[in-house]
């Protein structure tokens, strides 16, 4: 006998925040069954049970679980827990409420931690179903996998004793528990894989067409070693473990409906899931997301401990296929929770939530197959680090590094091909297949919207550090949907738009089918004071007129540029200037939109990033729930925009300054005049150091301003943000400039991508405000700052 249904992991997630209040309730209609007939079993049956003849049996119902129905029974000062079967039509296989009691029992008696099973019932004319009763273990049972209310200290402590469990599960000898014919020997992923598929088909109630790629994906990547034998829990997780109570030890692990004899690192994999969960994917009853820095540990270092214990390599083979099968198993058992919902035999009130998870779940672990993975321990060394990125940060940087190296910069030579030969062409504004090809790459690994710290969880200090390798190669932000202006949009999306809004523009932008532009600045005023900014949105009835002329609207070349976020003015007298315009939504293609032509920078079209346009709005209609956040609100929209949008800039253009400085060096090694190497020459010798230095300097800086932004929030970290906005570009033009001297003529030259990095280099110097702007902005902070230190002082 294989593992069985239907018991659900996503419980790890799904009903890991269950109902708190209480966690027992009256029985559900459903499940019902005669208390009296009960009773009178247990008086004769169970020892003990009849030491109170003057009490009567309570029965109360535990409202987490999303299959076998599980029941507190109380007779006097006797507490038990009663699991039976659901009632009603049941899958093949499933439910099998005697193999629980039969492995508890074999665990029992070794000494494992698992409640003493004291009674198995075959006979379902007492309640309905067959049954067993087992001690009810009174202790501590964490429902969110975050662990609140405790020190990082015993958090991990907590975690700790739940890998060394499984561990010493995985250790033990199966013929010595005497669980003959408890499983069926060797190919159990195979059988796994078989199972969840066909418990998936016989409880479809709709095509997904992720179950069967993801199914097939697993039939033909079963590991080479399907033939380990070891004692599996099969649901094995945070909730399903009571810990002593007040000790960080665990003396029951509960729910073994879906134990069986197979693969260990399918159990591991299991636990580790949680880590990998989406944040696009909502935790039902609103559990918490994983966190960095409370004392949890990571993946690699529960896979360490888990290795150690059982003494064994901690480089796991197919962690990905693992990972992948957790995942599919979790949809097959979230497809089953619905069933039993539409057939009004769940166990939970929270059952009919659970339809919605199938589609993403097998859609993430299509993702994780995809992935490869270093289950080792990484070694780091943050010695000397200023600003010091979380776990994750670190783990996420070196795979881009690596994806960097193996696939994004081997592929520059044919981009740029791509663009040489289409220049002037309809398809000058496409992208070559190869870009696609690295898209769909990148979200396999997870490497996606790093940006977005809801969605990636990393710090800004963390997303610096991954901007600046991206900076080195000019299409590298799009392969990991992190390119301007379409950052800046979700953000402004996430943070401000309504759910509508949301749906019909931030999720297809996540996920990367189309692309956007942000407009802005204007050809007829200085729009670097914007509050000069003269195109109109006017209310009329039900919608908003726009009427206006703007220009540097970058990304509007795309074919897949849908949508425009639009600054114009919403003029009330009665409001500051500050507080006249407003932002709004305007899909490309509405009556009115005309996109006049593409602005050269520097002769360069900027094709790759769909170039920058001047786009005129003719009587542009658009309904009044395209208004963002509300009428007056464009100020305050665009600062939070452009705080962390600032960062993504200037990291990058530090990236960009590493691969300038890299151009230098091998041109002056390589090149020779007046009998000597250009780097022999005392004045290239030193703009090689003053570039070091100053790209040093550059990158300090930034990591400040971002971890001002982490720290304090991006509205008191202005001061360093318009630091930065002035410092970077004008630093990275300078070491431009010396790198173009170096290269000479060829500097200047298509052969050399030097001309075309100054060219957007010295853009930035005007993007999202001149040099002066900033330069006031931070004098007029630091008067301000100096005035009322002077204060304090008097």
């Amino acid at each position: 006998m294989d593992s069985t249904p239907v018991r659900p992991w996503a419980v790890a997630v799904m009903e890991a925040c269950a109902a708190r209040d209480p966690e027992m309730a009256e029985v559900l209609p459903q499940h019902k069954f005669d208390c009296r007939s009960l009773e009178d079993y247990l008086s004769q049956h169970l020892p003990g049970f009849v030491a109170e003849p003057e009490t009567t049996l309570s029965v109360t119902q535990y409202r987490l679980g999303q299959s076998n129905p599980t029941f507190y029974l109380q007779k006097g000062i006797q507490a038990y827990v009663l699991r039976k079967k659901p009632p009603g039509s049941l899958l093949p296989k499933a439910h099998k409420i005697y193999r629980e009691f039969q492995v508890q029992k074999a665990l029992f008696l070794i000494g494992f931690p698992v409640p003493k099973p004291l009674l198995y019932c075959s006979d379902a004319s007492i309640i309905g179903t067959e049954f067993y009763v087992m001690e009810h273990v009174q202790g501590r049972i964490f429902r969110d996998f975050t662990v609140p209310g405790v020190s990082p200290a015993e958090r991990s402590a907590i975690y700790v004793a739940m890998i060394e469990t499984l561990a010493r599960l995985h250790s033990l000898n199966v013929q010595s528990l005497q669980l003959e014919g408890y499983g069926r020997g060797t190919g159990c992923c195979k059988r796994q894989v078989s199972t969840w598929t066909k418990q998936y088909q016989a409880t479809a109630h709709q095509d997904i067409p992720a179950i069967s790629h993801l199914s097939d994906w697993l039939m033909k990547n079963l590991p080479d070693n399907d033939n380990e034998q070891c004692l599996l829990h099969g649901d094995f997780k945070l909730d399903n473990i009571v810990f002593h109570p007040k000790e960080s030890r665990i003396i029951a692990v509960l729910d073994w409906e879906l134990s069986t004899i197979g693969h260990p690192l399918s159990d591991l994999a299991y636990l580790c899931v949680f880590y990998f969960w989406p944040r696009t994917v909502p935790m039902i009853n609103h559990c918490s997301y994983f966190q960095e820095n409370i004392g949890i540990p990571s993946v690699e270092e529960l896979i360490s401990i888990y290795c150690r214990h059982r003494g064994i390599n901690s480089v796991l083979p197919n962690w990905n296929f693992f990972l992948a099968l957790s995942y599919f198993k979790m949809a097959g058992i979230a497809q089953g929770v619905y069933s039993r919902y539409l057939l009004g035999n769940n166990s939970s009130e929270n059952s009919f939530l659970f339809a919605n998870l199938v589609k993403p779940l097998a859609e993430t672990g299509l993702q994780l197959s995809k992935r490869t993975f270093n289950t080792a321990l990484p070694q780091t060394d943050t010695a000397g680090h200023l600003f010091v990125q979380t776990r994750t940060g670190r783990e996420v940087l070196t795979r881009v590094k690596d994806f960097m190296k193996q696939h994004i910069l081997p592929a520059e030579k044919e981009v740029i091909a791509f663009y040489v030969q289409n220049g002037n062409s309809v398809d000058k504004w496409r992208k070559p297949l190869v870009i696609d090809k690295l898209k769909e790459m990148a979200k396999a690994e997870g490497l996606w919207n790093l940006f977005l710290p809801a969605v990636s969880g990393l710090s800004q200090v963390d997303y610096a550090f991954i901007a600046e390798e991206t900076g080195k190669c000019f299409f590298a932000p799009d392969i990991f949907n992190c390119q301007a202006p379409d950052t800046g949009n979700m953000e402004v999306l996430h943070l401000y738009g309504s759910e509508e809004q949301k749906k019909q523009w931030l999720e297809p932008l996540l996920q990367g089918s189309i692309t956007s532009c942000f407009c802005m600045t204007e050809p007829g005023v200085a729009s670097s004071d914007a509050t000069n900014i003269e195109c109109s949105i006017q209310r009329d009835g039900n919608s908003y007129v726009i009427n206006g002329k703007k220009w540097w609207s970058s990304g509007v070349g795309s074919p897949t540029c849908k949508i425009a976020i639009v600054m114009g003015r919403t003029e009330n007298s009665s409001e500051s200037r500050h507080k006249q315009h407003s932002m709004i939504l305007v899909p490309i293609n509405t009556p009115g939109v005309e996109v006049i032509r593409p602005l050269s920078v520097f002769g360069y079209m900027d094709n790759f990033h769909g170039g920058h346009f001047e786009v005129h709005f003719n009587q542009v209609r658009v309904p009044v729930t395209n208004l963002i956040l509300g009428e007056g609100r464009g100020f305050e929209i665009a600062q939070g925009r452009l705080g962390p949008g600032r960062i993504h800039h200037c990291m990058r253009t530090v990236g960009l300054a590493e691969r300038v400085l890299q151009i230098m060096c091998e041109r002056a090694t390589q090149r020779v005049t007046f009998k000597k190497k250009l780097s022999a020459h005392e004045v290239v010798a030193h703009w090689i150091a003053k570039s070091r230095i100053a790209i040093d300097q550059i990158r300090l800086l930034t990591l400040k301003a971002a971890n001002s932004i982490d720290t304090v929030g991006s509205a008191r970290a202005m001061k360093e943000i318009a630091m930065i906005k002035v410092a970077v570009p004008r630093v990275v033009c300078k070491i431009i400039d010396r790198a173009i001297q170096v290269c000479g003529g060829a500097g200047v030259s298509q052969d050399y991508p030097l001309a075309n990095m100054y060219a957007l280099t010295r853009s930035l110097r005007l993007a999202d405000g001149p040099d002066e702007v900033h330069l006031s902005a931070v004098a007029g902070m630091e008067l301000h700052d100096q005035a009322k230190a002077l204060t304090a002082k008097l």
